[in-house]
């Protein structure tokens, strides 16, 4: 596969690998690493727990009962699936992250979005996801066995456009990273440019060099403190750590707003230490001086 020659400051090498097949004469081996790779697929890179499994829907696969694509399709329908990525978000954010999981890409324009938009509202959520799987689309890149994958972070040229390339940084914000723990939370990422049917700059994953991938928070928050300041002898360099859902003990436990810290490098790893101990979400650490 081609990938970007800038893949390592772009933060794509972690996927520049051969797709998850299951090929003729498979292993009980080949099964499992199939079915690990759909989980992380369709569930966007989010840890699950042993006992949100589908011990029974495995079973099916490693017998030969079904196919990767129905497994696939199985996943996106559970009841775990819409809890992570249906009720709780906007339907628009529901279609980016449905064409993320399962067709491997960003939408290209507005007219996708209201497609599948009216689909589900006239014929449900189901019949909305077997119109990603049974599209002409999946077909051709991910076929019966095939796991899907972000095809869109590689530059083939085959049946891509530059807005689908750009646009999938948006969605996707690093291999460490899942759909549940973005900074942008729930709300749409492309709308703004779908409904202008603009293509904006790339903005690389969380934790991009030289601090060009720094996305501010929604909200505009501005840094509202530094842990310390750096000691004698210590490196000038500053680095800065954005925060989602940041909670102070003397605070109930309800959702924060997104904050932002500037600390040296001296008090780096003492800074990160506080904030998981405060309950917050580090989004990215990047260079800020």
């Amino acid at each position: 596969m081609a990938i970007t020659t800038a893949a390592s400051r772009l933060g794509t090498t972690a996927f520049s690998t051969a797709p998850t097949e299951l090929r003729p004469n498979w292993t009980s081996e080949d099964a499992r690493n199939v079915i690990n790779a759909a989980y992380r697929q369709v569930f966007g890179n989010a840890h699950l727990m042993a006992s949100e499994r589908l011990p029974a829907l495995e079973s099916l696969l490693n017998n030969g009962q079904i196919t990767v694509r129905e497994f696939v399709r199985a996943l996106a329908k559970t009841e775990l699936y819409k809890e992570k990525f249906l009720y709780p978000h906007f339907q628009t954010r529901v279609i980016e992250l449905n064409f993320k999981h399962l067709l491997g890409r960003p939408p290209y324009d507005e007219a996708e979005i209201t497609e599948h938009l009216n689909r589900y509202q006239n014929e449900g959520f189901e019949a909305d996801i077997d119109s990603y799987i049974d599209s002409a689309e999946y077909d051709a890149y991910f076929g019966d066995s095939t796991v899907p994958y972000y095809r869109e972070l590689e530059t083939t040229g085959v049946g891509q456009k530059t807005a689908g390339f750009t646009r999938m940084f948006r969605l996707y914000r690093g291999y460490a990273t899942s759909d549940r723990s973005q900074l942008g939370g729930s709300a749409p990422r492309l709308a703004s440019e779908l409904g202008k049917n603009s293509v904006s700059a790339i903005i690389a994953p969380s934790g991009g060099s030289d601090g060009w991938a720094y996305q501010p928070s929604s909200k505009g928050t501005m840094p509202s403190r530094v842990f310390g300041r750096p000691s004698f002898g210590s490196t000038d360099r500053l680095y800065r750590i954005e925060v989602a859902g940041a909670r102070l003990g003397r605070y109930p436990r309800i959702r924060r707003s997104n904050q932002e810290y500037i600390v040296p490098f001296d008090q780096l790893f003492n800074a990160i230490e506080q904030i998981s101990k405060q309950g917050g979400r580090i989004s990215s650490v990047t260079v800020a001086q």
